[in-house]
């Protein structure tokens, strides 16, 4: 059985097969192949492993082997939920092995995002630690099998010792060697490439996440062309620090078996302890966030670092400001690649020989050149160029749509197969794409509308402001009025008056202004690394409640 969920159509699944831009490959047979070439190169490295990618493809089929004893289908979902440590990236490629669906989810998520997926994806299995860091999965282990009737297998990974409720473990799964019955079984299962490779949530930051099918086609598409335009090879060690579970980090994690290259994995945060392994491991490329590169570029011990291997850097989640990257390369001398993606596949990057003033006002074209991209107006016409609108896109690279969400997919998509992706942007004449805000994220103040990010960019060059994060506040004449969540750097301070005499110096309209500061320690963040709106929406609804605002 194969898990169903919107195709293409026949003309264009035609289309990309005969242009090769879908090479007909699953993510399995690019396993085989960078096991083939180079056997005994480093592939991945962690905290506990350092293993070689024929050492990778032996411990995938191990797995995928036991995977198939206990029963797992080829069709069926599983929840693939562990951090940054190297079983997550044998226990992809082994459901891949075996014809099954990793459902891909962040180590934060708890019950209530675990059942809500497991329910929507019908998994059969979940591989997950027993605890990690302040979760105890273990505890909420019964309410997400209570709510997932179907939810008959539960691995445990790096526990200590058995566990009520969990089923097996990945370890003892991996123990025996694989049969050569059960090696021609594995051949068999090898999926179609149209098949669903993987299941990854939304990352909005309302509402319950959304699931995006993602074909061996349309993935391995999209990485293909992401690291070609990324120059990447088997001579460069890619850091991941950004979560696994995340698109950001996944797309890395098949880039190295696309391209060769070693994946160092860090299950940690701290500037520290990056710094630390860009130096001991030679890393040369890093993806991470900007508001992430923002604490890197902060901390006092920066210098106390040999971080010469590192040779690029891509930041996307949010918007880099041209403070930020000026910092880069003023004190890392390396390229930052300025990005935008998105899980449902449109992906877009500065180049490695863009200008400064490119990568600090754009987030470059799109990386597979046969995307194709239009911005919209309300009535889903094609704007001028140089104009704002919604922005649009389809190609080989971009999925097909939101399983089992027909009302969703009508909205998000036109007559004629663009999906929207509720970004405001414009392109110019030279094809550079602007991302200008979000559709649904406007403040609309007066009947006038404002765009959080441009205040945010505009705060961002006030030296005392660290970072920004803008929503709109209800306000009984304007509707709503601009809020400021601001962290401050080390050692300042700064008020209203000081905001909007700098902003006024800027040229910067009245609208532009913030007309209510909060000044905190810390922005949340969601977990795919973005400014936690929803949370500062909750908070700043407090405020109002208590007087405070």
């Amino acid at each position: 059985m194969s898990l169903e969920f919107p195709k293409r159509s026949q003309d264009q699944s035609e289309k990309y097969e005969k242009k090769r831009w879908w090479l007909g490959l699953t993510l399995g047979d690019m396993l085989d192949r960078v096991a083939d070439v180079f056997p005994a190169r480093e592939a991945v490295v962690d905290d506990r492993m350092r293993i070689t990618f024929a050492e990778l493809r032996e411990r995938v089929d191990r797995l995928a082997a036991g995977l198939m004893r206990l029963g797992i289908k080829q069709g069926e979902c599983v929840l693939l939920q562990l951090p940054n440590w190297g079983e997550y990236v044998y226990s992809y490629f082994a459901l891949q092995r075996i014809g099954a669906v990793p459902v891909l989810l962040i180590s934060g998520y708890k019950q209530l995002e675990v059942s809500h997926l497991g329910k929507l994806t019908e998994a059969t299995a979940w591989i997950v630690p027993t605890s990690y860091r302040k979760i105890d999965y273990a505890s909420f282990l019964n309410d997400v099998r209570s709510f997932n009737p179907q939810l008959k297998q539960v691995i445990s990974v790096r526990a200590s010792g058995s566990t009520p409720g969990f089923t097996s473990s990945l370890e003892a799964l991996m123990a025996q060697p694989v049969t050569a019955g059960e090696r021609e079984e594995l051949a068999k299962r090898r999926p179609n490439p149209a098949d669903a490779a993987h299941i990854m949530p939304s990352g909005g930051t309302t509402g319950m996440p959304k699931g995006i099918p993602r074909t061996h086609n349309d993935y391995i598409c999209n990485v293909e062309y992401m690291h070609k335009s990324w120059e990447m090879n088997p001579l460069d060690v890619a850091l991941i620090v950004v979560p696994v579970g995340h698109n950001l980090a996944l797309l890395n994690v098949v880039g190295s078996i696309f391209f060769g290259y070693k994946l160092v994995l860090l299950d940690s945060t701290k500037p520290t302890d990056i710094c630390a392994s860009i130096q001991a491991e030679k890393v040369t490329y890093m993806p991470t966030v900007p508001s992430l590169m923002r604490r890197i570029l902060e901390q006092p011990e920066l210098g106390n670092y040999n971080l010469t291997s590192l040779k690029k850097i891509s930041a996307g989640g949010e918007p880099s400001t041209p403070e930020l990257i000026r910092d880069l390369y003023k004190k890392l001398g390396c390229t930052y690649v300025n990005e935008f993606g998105m899980s449902e596949g449109l992906l877009c990057r500065t180049s490695l020989i863009d200008d400064i003033e490119t990568i600090c006002t754009t987030v470059g074209k799109p990386c597979c050149p046969y995307d194709e991209v239009r911005i919209l107006d309300g009535h889903g016409r094609e704007v001028p160029l140089g104009s704002d609108g919604e922005l649009a896109t389809r190609g080989p690279c971009i999925f097909s749509g939101y399983l089992k969400n027909p009302e969703e997919n009508a909205k998000s998509f036109t007559s004629d197969g663009f999906f929207r992706t509720g970004d405001q942007a414009r392109i110019d004449e030279a094809g550079y794409l602007r991302i200008t805000g979000r559709i649904k994220d406007l403040i609309i103040r007066g009947g006038e509308n404002v765009t959080p990010s441009q205040v945010e960019d505009l705060l961002c060059q006030l030296p005392e402001v660290a970072d920004a994060a803008v929503i709109g506040m209800p306000d009984r004449e304007l509707g709503e009025k601009v809020c400021a969540y601001v962290r401050v750097a080390p050692g300042a301070t700064t008020d209203l008056g000081k905001i909007r005499a700098f902003m006024e110096g800027k040229g910067a309209s009245k609208l532009l202004i913030p007309e209510y500061l909060v000044v905190v320690e810390t922005i949340p963040l969601t977990q795919a690394g973005k400014h936690d709106k929803k949370a500062l929406r909750e908070d700043l609804k407090g405020r109002m409640a208590s007087g405070q605002a």
